[in-house]
């Protein structure tokens, strides 16, 4: 969960921003296959996939993300929570965020992106991140925001940095690749490229040390 929503941080420079501002992206049309609506963790049998099931109305790849909504009529939720609670519930600090998180998913919100942020919001503020998050109110194809002011911000373009579909080698690019504690990696091993939820899981409030020292 909170695996990547699609966003763009203003570069270095651009009318005196800091690198911690991010803009998600809530213009573009909805992506299938993608992190909008599903992420990886770490279950017994290795790395398992969670995803939110969409409303599919016609011409669902050409609505904006902003205006998907969710699909309860199966019971997903209720999956989702025992897949999660049978993954985790051994790791040290699970029993201290189960209830909060729960409460996000049975709290039920109409749309995609609603659900994300309340989820987003929850991981930053459990690990203690300092982000200044903000939303796009147009889509640009050159990863250009504009701001409250009418400013156009020059950013850095992570939508597609990051996708089920593509090998993730970011932090491998960068020679920032380090393990932490997992439930199951004496069995398989350490596994990255994994929901925040993992690390929160594992590591608690040591969780901002390790995303520190990246």
């Amino acid at each position: 969960m909170a695996q990547d929503m699609g966003g763009l941080c203003p570069s270095r420079g651009s009318h005196s921003i800091v690198p911690s501002v991010v803009y998600i992206e809530t213009c573009e049309n909805y992506c299938k296959q993608s992190y909008r609506n599903r992420c990886l963790f770490y279950a017994a049998d290795g790395v398992q996939a969670l995803s939110f099931p969409i409303v599919h109305e016609c011409g669902t790849h050409r609505h904006p993300v902003s205006e998907i909504k969710i699909d309860y009529s199966v019971p997903w939720v209720l999956k989702h929570k025992r897949a999660i609670v049978s993954a985790y519930r051994t790791s040290a600090y699970f029993e201290y965020y189960q209830d909060e998180l729960f409460a996000i998913l049975d709290s039920c919100p109409e749309r995609l992106i609603d659900l994300n942020m309340a989820i987003l919001d929850f991981f930053i503020s459990k690990t203690g991140l300092e982000v200044d998050i903000r939303f796009t109110h147009e889509y640009s194809p050159e990863g250009l925001v504009r701001d409250c002011a009418g400013n156009i911000i020059e950013c850095e373009d992570f939508r597609e940095s990051i996708h089920p579909k593509k090998e993730n080698t970011v932090l491998a690019d960068l020679d920032l690749e380090k393990p932490y504690f997992q439930v199951f990696s004496q069995k398989y091993g350490f596994k990255s490229d994994l929901s925040i939820m993992d690390l929160l899981f594992n590591e608690g409030p040591d969780s901002i040390l390790f995303l520190k020292n990246l």
